[in-house]
């Protein structure tokens, strides 16, 4: 049996350990977990299943317990998994790791087990709440391998602690358990189930503990699966959420490989091919409100679902880019069946799938968004028919007045919103009833984007916007916009929001304030993996993300880098510049070390935040859709 070895050793396991896979299914589910295979997030498992999706998520299956029993002596148990009990890692299964992979939708790790060379693979069936993983044992001697699934059969945010009484039962090759509404079926094809449940205890989760949250849970094993050999076998497990499943491996591989769309470049970059393989994860199936097929993004792995906000900003980097237009008509029309009282859904309930009205900027971004669409898919009759009844009803339901004090002010023409205790930018974090970033008022790039909607529609008050656009936000050519701007309170803090009155298509500034909009930004914002959200010379600055919910929604938005902020800022930095050969080329060095990330962090994916202070440790989820989206979007241009 392996020692037991003290949370000191946590040193000898990194990088590794803290760098993570993922991959995902079509439907919201997923598979996630470390390089070393240690869980280290109440997020990883090997099966996350997406029980209404895109949402609904419940961990089925958490991880396999690995062991090889050599020549049937028990006193010789070689374990090559790796946990975190307590304050210590058992076993050290990392030891005998020598490689890992990561490549069209297929995990692979290789082990030498003192001479035992082990292959494991893990894929998903696409569009299937299902994991299939695939062990090869290669001995020269008489062998015993053991997998025993762990579970916890939960809602993935939640941990279980203590016994309860689990249903199941077992065959010769096959277990299924069920805890209340979730079961999850596990089948083999060789070798037989050992019944032998049993409950193992306080399994640690180190990323929960730095996150100030609960970070101990309790798991369930019915017992392993066993296969024995003197030479070279294999075992492949089902684990899914439909019951006695069966499928075959190879043909689930190439399906899974087929769904993703094939490039419409030529001959792409590495890099470019590698953000559309990680834009793949994040579109996933929603049904319209009517029951037809729909289609929506998802805003982050691991804990995000569907976000209105989100979902418009991604979505022409995600699906415009790639010339996705069908699934981009299909977020669109879902999105444009739920617009009320002006406003499209922030999000939607995980379970009931009720949406939330609680966002001022969503419903701005999904006109730039239909506006994109129109013009990059060249489909003016879905422009006509469908979004533009819903742009025009966002536009008088903002002037009527909505939810949360949304209204258009008669006296300027300019959005104003919220209360002081009503988050509803994007910059929108609370926590026990205190907003950091309180932004009520007007807000600068909420009425960016207000300005740009009118220019997209022809309304012809455009014009007086623009001019009470400048003549409220615009400080100085050394300082570019206020951010916010609410009766007499002018709040003057240097945030990246002023950017997007360059960024997008219509800008209420001149030229030179445009200049002076991006040279602020640049000077004091901009680092190699995005934009700061506050200027570090700054009191409130907050350089690191760490900690309780409290200190980390603090520096949420107070200093943290946010990678898609580069898309914008590349984008108004090439405007100003007349996309000269010389703004190209800087535009490409700035966007390299964000797409070199991909190496580091989440495997092939970008994180969601970085910290403001060096050297930017990603944080946040591991995977966002409009980080990716935007380095996507950019990066093919640059290309071009």
């Amino acid at each position: 049996m392996s020692s037991l070895f003290s949370i000191e050793t946590y040193g000898e396991l990194r990088p590794h350990v803290e760098e993570e896979w993922l991959i995902t299914n079509g439907l919201g589910g997923y598979a996630a977990g470390t390089v070393v295979g240690c869980n280290t997030r109440r997020y990883h498992g090997l099966l996350c299943a997406a029980t209404h999706p895109p949402v609904g998520r419940v961990m089925l299956l958490n991880r396999l317990g690995e062991v090889i029993c050599v020549e049937g002596n028990e006193d010789q148990l070689l374990e090559f998994s790796i946990n975190q009990f307590s304050d210590r890692f058992h076993p050290r299964g990392d030891r005998y790791l020598r490689r890992f992979d990561l490549d069209g939708g297929l995990v692979r790790w290789e082990y030498d087990v003192e001479g035992i060379h082990v292959v494991k693979e893990l894929q998903m069936p696409w569009k299937i709440n299902a994991a299939g993983i695939r062990y090869t044992i290669t001995a020269d001697r008489s062998v015993e391998l053991r997998l025993g699934p762990f579970m916890r059969l939960l809602d993935f945010h939640h941990l279980r602690r203590g016994q309860a009484r689990l249903e199941g039962a077992y065959e010769q090759r096959s277990v299924w358990v069920k805890d209340g509404n979730h079961r999850v079926d596990i089948v083999a094809d060789a070798g037989q189930f050992v019944c032998r449940p049993d409950w193992w205890f306080s399994y640690v989760y180190a990323v929960e503990t730095e996150r100030g949250l609960d970070d101990t849970e309790d798991l369930y094993t019915p017992g392993y699966f066993s296969l024995s050999t003197d030479g070279t076998a294999s075992i492949t497990l089902w684990a899914s959420a439909q019951p006695e499943p069966s499928f075959d491996w190879d043909q689930q591989l190439q399906r899974r490989r087929t769904s993703m769309p094939a490039l419409p470049w030529p001959s792409p970059s590495p890099s470019v091919t590698r953000l559309a393989r990680a834009a793949n994860d994040f579109v996933v199936d929603r049904p319209s409100p009517d029951g037809t097929a729909g289609a929506t993004i998802i805003a982050g792995y691991p804990w995000f679902a569907d976000w209105g906000r989100d979902t418009m900003i991604s979505l022409p980097g995600l699906l415009l880019t790639t010339e996705r237009f069908e699934q981009a008509r299909q977020v669109l029309c879902v999105f444009a069946q739920y617009v009320s009282d002006g406003m499209i859904p922030n999000r939607f309930d995980d379970y009931t799938n009720q949406p939330s009205y609680n966002t001022v900027d969503a419903s701005l971004w999904f006109i730039h968004a239909a506006f994109e669409y129109a013009r990059l898919a060249n489909d003016a009759q879905t422009l006509e028919k469908v979004l533009l009844p819903a742009c025009r009803a966002i536009v008088e339901g903002y002037r009527r007045g909505t939810r949360y004090h949304i209204h258009v002010d008669p006296a300027d023409g300019l959005v104003t919103q919220g209360d002081p205790g009503t988050q509803l930018t994007w910059m929108d974090t609370k926590c026990d009833g205190v907003a950091f970033t309180p932004r009520q008022g007007k807000a600068v790039e909420i009425n960016a984007l207000w300005y740009n909607a009118l220019r997209l529609l022809g309304e012809a008050q455009a014009d007086a916007v623009a001019r009470s656009f400048c003549k409220t936000f615009w400080i100085s050519p050394f300082r570019g916009l206020a951010d916010v701007v609410d009766g007499p309170r002018r709040d003057v803090s240097i945030r990246p929001n002023q950017i997007f009155a360059v960024s997008l298509p219509h800008s209420p500034l001149s030229h030179e304030q445009q200049l002076a909009v991006v040279e602020t930004v640049r000077r004091e914002l901009l680092t190699p993996v995005g934009l700061r959200t506050l200027a570090k010379s700054d009191s409130k600055y907050h350089g690191t993300y760490r900690g309780a919910q409290r200190q980390r929604d603090a520096a949420y938005h107070n200093g943290t880098v946010w990678a898609w902020l580069l898309g914008p800022f590349l984008e108004a930095y090439l405007r100003v510049n007349n996309r000269s050969d010389a703004a190209v080329d800087q535009a490409r060095r700035w966007l390299a070390p964000l797409l070199e990330s991909m190496e580091h962090g989440c495997i092939g994916q970008i994180a969601e935040i970085f910290e403001g202070n060096e050297p930017h440790r990603p944080c946040g989820c591991f995977a966002q859709a409009w980080s990716v989206a935007e380095a996507l979007r950019l990066a093919v241009e640059l290309n071009r």
